[in-house]
């Protein structure tokens, strides 16, 4: 019989296979759920093929923190099969990426304007271990990790008139197996039978030994053997005993309050009220698989690999498939310069002395909260930034942006109008290909101030 303390040393190992595992588990479920439902405009997508959104978001995409700046093409690769060859169409300068995630959500590849320039070319995507030789036609072989990975491209369109452009580079951005005769496995099925309350596990169970980590990580893994998540064969939560249910369920609860706690930190008080809240190291913690367009340097690798697993967790349950800040920065904030919440009820200024330091551009985005949606309003405009036409800049080069639920009555103001909802909102700014001032944070970002 298990005693008491037992127990509980076995919940609290739960808890850490929750934080471990839950970027496999989300992500896994995100790829299936792009697969069978599609994800808001982009339609449900086989593997091996780009689903491509055919719009910028507007307030009817019901998602959190949506951009309106970029373009989506999505695409779920089962290089089980063998490798995979990718035609990047010429963009003529324009800004795009393709990020390259495994299952575990580590960024391990770029290719874009930041990483690899804009032109026309081929790359070989390969599975792990492979030793093949690649084709002389290939600009560059790109490692994948794990069998299964996502690619989540982005293409900058600027507005309406602007997506003929971006649809022809959609249709030119194509995946062709080398051999396309070979066999694919694709995700691997769960027991049916396992319980809802220990469901978790079973697919971490499953899921870790079809997408084995890096070497480090196996060796953490091992500590999960008395919770039978490295267990062959016939799954041990069809019928568990009461005390496994006990443990995995206790362990469930404490490790979703740690990473709930980790991807909400509540900050240490020091904070100047209206400052921007930004984490350009919220995506450092892959720490094995550095391949074309990453940065492979201590600056961008978190320093603990088991401080790590909770960084994971967190960025995964808060912006799943986010990109490394060297290749975007996102700031937010709830105040404004005095402290107090932002709200429609009242006027606001957010005043840029001379242009974010970018190398690509930026842009300022409204949202409601506390849903943070897009906000529906007469101009339908629901993103300012560099690329806006008809900004009306001071003689100094300074640029204000005016904040507000009405439009100004001034046609300059009206020009550089961010319109609010009636409530509480939530403004956020992305930086793309943020230069150094912003990473190392030289750089701040302007506070929003009341003007009435």
């Amino acid at each position: 019989m298990t005693s008491p303390t037992e127990t509980d040393s076995l919940s609290g190992l739960a808890a850490d296979a929750y934080v471990y595992g839950y970027p496999l588990v989300f992500d896994v479920s995100m790829i299936s759920a792009f697969m069978y439902k599609g994800f808001g405009s982009l339609p449900p997508t086989p593997f091996n093929r780009f689903g491509h959104s055919t719009k910028l978001a507007t307030p009817d995409a019901h998602f959190v923190s949506v951009n309106n700046d970029t373009v989506y093409s999505i695409a779920q690769l089962d290089l089980s099969g063998g490798p995979i060859l990718l035609h990047v169409p010429d963009t003529a300068g324009a800004y795009y990426v393709l990020q390259f995630v495994d299952v575990w959500s580590n960024n391990f590849a770029y290719l874009g304007k930041r990483a690899t320039g804009t032109q026309e070319g081929d790359w070989l995507i390969v599975p792990p271990g492979w030793s093949g030789t690649a084709p002389d036609t290939v600009a560059g072989v790109i490692h994948a990790p794990t069998a299964v990975i996502s690619i989540v491209g982005r293409n900058a369109c600027d507005g309406p008139d602007d997506m003929p452009r971006v649809r022809a580079l959609q249709q030119q951005l194509t995946l062709t197996p080398l051999d396309p005769a070979t066999h694919r496995t694709g995700l691997p099925a769960l027991d049916p039978d396992v319980p809802e309350e220990v469901l978790f596990y079973e697919r971490l169970r499953v899921w870790m030994a079809a997408f084995p980590p890096a070497g480090p990580d196996q060796d953490h893994q091992e500590r999960f053997q008395p919770l039978g998540l490295l267990e062959d064969g016939p799954s041990p939560y069809v019928n568990p005993a009461p005390a496994l249910v006990k443990t995995l369920t206790e362990g469930l609860k404490a490790g979703k309050a740690r990473v709930e706690a980790a991807s909400n930190p509540s900050g240490d008080g020091q904070r100047p009220p209206g400052a921007w809240e930004t984490n350009p190291h919220l995506f450092d913690y892959n720490l094995d698989h550095f391949g074309i367009g990453t940065i492979d340097s201590p600056q961008w690798k978190t320093a603990d690999r088991e401080a790590s697993y909770l960084l994971r967790a967190a960025a995964a349950r808060a912006a799943l498939w986010g990109n490394h800040g060297y290749e975007a920065v996102y700031a937010h904030t709830f105040t404004d310069s005095g402290g107090k919440q932002l709200s429609g009820a009242r006027a606001y200024t957010l005043r840029f002395e001379q242009p974010p330091p970018v190398d690509s551009f930026w842009s300022v985005t409204m949202y409601d909260t506390p849903d943070y949606y897009l906000v529906a309003n007469p101009a339908h405009r629901y993103s300012l930034g560099d690329r806006t036409p008809g900004l009306v800049y001071g003689e100094d080069g300074s640029l204000s942006i005016f904040i507000q639920h009405e439009r100004p009555d001034d046609p300059a103001e009206a020009a550089n109008w961010l319109p609010a909802p009636e409530g509480v909102f939530r403004p956020m700014i992305r930086l793309y290909t943020p230069r150094q001032s912003v990473l190392d944070g030289t750089y701040q970002l302007p506070h929003i101030v009341a003007t009435d």
